[in-house]
């Protein structure tokens, strides 16, 4: 039970406290002039302002709640060195002694698990501390104590974003004389042209003691692709800059390895790895129209909208056969320059498009010619979007480009609806695979894109029909030709798509993807060996268009091989994931159609900055626990005990104390928190017995004065 006397004022409180002053004033009055009955006029009048302040006697019925400790164990990658584990499992047994010996404490055991890649990096402590307060009353926390190394980075910069007044603690792990190195990135490129190099930066740094001081000469490994170790000499704590070339496009891998030392508290973050993307210079794109079309704005807005592009477009407007007499210096349009595009510069471009374009002699046939030895000898591509004009006899077909274009034309015009489809080798094809509304399961269902109306029939010689039109008929065929390579879309409605006809269809990434694969990117080759690790765990994965693939074999860094072999896992793909138990470059192989492929990954720690620093350190947490009233804590294993038991300080819990932590012991806050069950209100001063208490006191007043 608890009681307390509660007041509900009759009138309002500045009237009372104005009758009491006057009271007050007269009974001084009354005892200065030494007049008989005032003490007993001054309890009357304190009884009528008891009266008018109408105090009611409040009997609470209350249950005690029990106090919420929290301890929050730091399992992160940090925690999993040297006798840590041991140390941290010894911690909470002897806690969970401790605190279930205090009597009104409820304790709530929280981890700090390993992070994800959906979460940050790094140890974030009172990220899983605030996960457990959403279903903790505030007012009922009696401190939180962390079990942790020390290296936390999730830190608040005040004790108001914690949310709660309590104390927070910290038993640190590992010891204070702890001996570490590691390697720090100072600078390091994110992208590199290909065939050039750029520079990195990086620096050893030591933490702890030991027996090297600053400046002490170090040794280095630097391993990139395709060439040998290099090893350097470098100093603690100075700058180092390394060569990082860039041999190829894509994923470009350098790892340097730090010499382990003896003492040293992990070998784990003596590696550094720099992934750097390879890009290519400015493709250079020559599209030519044979005239304008409705097409063609969405070829050139397609061009123009990638930043990797450099084109270069000419449309025929005034074809030889429409001339009427006017003399070339009168008109305004610009003469073509022919010699000087498919003479002069043509190895400068990456790819030649022709769209609806017809043979009318504009260009000389030398220049088709020399389109072809651009392509089979120089690794040129050409792409040839074509309508109706493929079909007669101004096709391109029937020049010297003829022996690298991949299907004939059979002179007929397939002018009727249809909707473009996907082959076999399409769903298997990157130019091809995955395009949104082409069903993944296979060709059986039909896509959900909009018509075209108007196909050249064709008839394939070589090359891959990936996607099909009107009467089964080939619409879209890719051929690779001597060291270049050569596309033909057989229709030249793909602008129906653009324009949303019907829904449209995935225009930008079927005519990107096409130009792209023509100019030889390397994310979408058809035979293609793929490498990817995340800590531990390499990741295999074999695109092709065959349909079996070869076992990859595995070269890990001490220089041991092992096979593994690949499952299905859509067409076209072909993946497996397995363990690998040292950290470091990583060489996969397997045999292509075309011969060797090959790829490396680099597999090592999952969270860099987890194990950027991993000695114990009481600094990073000391400014925001000492705010709270917290201590922090060293432990140490007894070495008496074959049990593997801690020192620990003493916990106490304690009610209305300032100071909450010292020399070998720590305290929590003792809330004395309740809640309500009942509630009696009992009034005072009202009804019969007031009124007869003021009579009594106002009688005895009269009778002393009348005496």
């Amino acid at each position: 039970m608890n009681w307390s006397i509660e007041f509900a004022p009759l009138v309002p409180v500045p009237l009372i406290w104005a009758a009491a002053a006057a009271a007050v004033l007269l009974v001084a009055i009354l005892l200065f002039r030494k007049s008989r009955g005032a003490l007993w006029r001054g309890l009357a009048l304190a009884a009528l302002i008891a009266a008018l302040l109408n105090p009611t006697l409040r009997e609470e019925e209350r249950e005690s709640l029990a106090n919420i400790a929290l301890v929050v164990i730091d399992e992160s990658t940090s925690q999993a060195l040297d006798k840590r584990p041991e140390q941290r499992a010894a911690i909470k047994t002897d806690l969970e002694q401790r605190l279930g010996k205090i009597k009104n404490l409820e304790v709530k055991w929280v981890t700090a698990a390993k992070q994800d890649a959906t979460t940050a990096q790094g140890t974030q402590l009172f990220a899983a501390l605030n996960q457990a307060l959403t279903n903790t009353p505030p007012d009922r926390i009696a401190g939180v104590i962390f079990v942790t190394d020390g290296q936390v980075h999730d830190i608040p910069k005040s004790t108001s974003a914690l949310g709660f007044d309590a104390p927070v603690h910290a038993l640190l792990t590992g010891t204070p004389n702890e001996f570490d190195r590691r390697i720090e990135t100072l600078k390091a490129p994110r992208y590199g042209l290909v065939g050039q190099s750029r520079d990195i930066e990086i620096a050893v740094r030591e933490s702890g003691k030991s027996a090297l001081a600053s400046g002490s000469p170090v040794t280095l490994k630097v391993r990139r692709e395709g060439r040998p170790d290099e090893v350097r000499t470098a100093a603690i704590n100075e700058p180092v800059s390394i060569e990082m070339p860039f041999p190829h496009a894509g994923t470009n891998i350098l790892e340097v390895e730090l010499e382990t030392t003896p003492g040293e508290l992990t070998p784990a973050n003596n590696r550094v790895v720099i992934v750097a993307e390879g890009v290519r210079e400015n493709l250079r794109v020559l599209l030519v129209s044979g005239e304008p079309h409705a097409g063609e704005r969405t070829w050139r807005n397609l061009l123009k909208s990638d930043a990797a592009v450099d084109l270069v477009h000419f449309t025929i407007l005034r074809p030889p056969e429409k001339q009427d007499g006017t003399p070339i210096n009168q008109l305004s349009l610009i003469a073509f320059p022919t010699k000087e595009l498919f003479s002069d510069k043509i190895k400068d471009f990456d790819l030649i498009i022709f769209d609806r374009y017809e043979h009318r002699g504009i260009l000389q046939l030398i220049y088709y010619d020399n389109i072809s030895r651009y392509v089979e000898n120089h690794g040129g591509a050409v792409l040839v979007a074509a309508g109706d004009d493929y079909a007669g006899m101004t096709s391109l077909y029937r020049t010297p480009l003829s022996p690298i274009l991949p299907a004939a034309p059979t002179g007929r015009v397939l002018e009727e609806p249809f909707r473009a489809k996907i082959t076999d080798e399409g769903f298997r094809h990157p130019v091809t695979q995955g395009l949104i509304g082409a069903n993944a399961i296979g060709p059986d269902r039909p896509a959900t894109w909009g018509h075209w109306f108007r196909q050249a029939e064709v008839r394939p010689d070589r090359g891959r029909v990936v996607m099909e039109g009107a009467e089964d008929r080939p619409l879209l065929v890719l051929d690779r030709k001597g060291k270049g390579r050569v596309a033909l879309l057989t229709s030249d409605h793909a602008w129906l798509w653009a324009r949303g006809y019907e829904g449209g269809g995935p225009h930008t990434d079927l005519l990107r993807r096409l130009s792209h694969w023509l100019m030889k990117e390397p994310d979408l080759e058809e035979e293609r060996l793929i490498a990817s690790a995340r800590g531990l765990k390499l990741t295999i994965e074999r695109r092709t268009l065959e349909d079996k693939v070869a076992p990859v074999t595995i070269s890990a860094p001490g220089g041991e091989k092992s096979e593994v072999t690949l499952e299905r896992e859509r067409p076209g793909v072909w993946k497996t994931t397995i363990d690998v138990k040292l950290p470091g470059l990583y060489k996969a192989e397997s045999e292509g159609p075309s011969g060797l492929l090959t790829a490396v990954a680099h597999a090592g720690i999952e969270d860099p900055r987890e194990m950027s620093e991993v000695v114990a350190t009481d600094q990073k947490l000391k400014p925001l626990l000492e705010a709270t009233g917290g201590g922090l804590y060293w432990t140490r294993t007894d070495p008496t005990s074959a049990g593997g038991d801690v020192t620990l300080p003493r916990v106490a819990l304690m009610s209305g104390a300032r100071v909450l932590s010292g020399t070998g012991w720590m305290g929590l806050r003792d809330r004395e928190a309740f809640v309500t069950k009942g509630v009696k209100l009992t009034p005072m001063f009202t009804g019969g017995f007031a009124l007869a208490a003021l009579l009594a006191l106002m009688a005895m007043a009269w009778w002393r004065e009348g005496r």
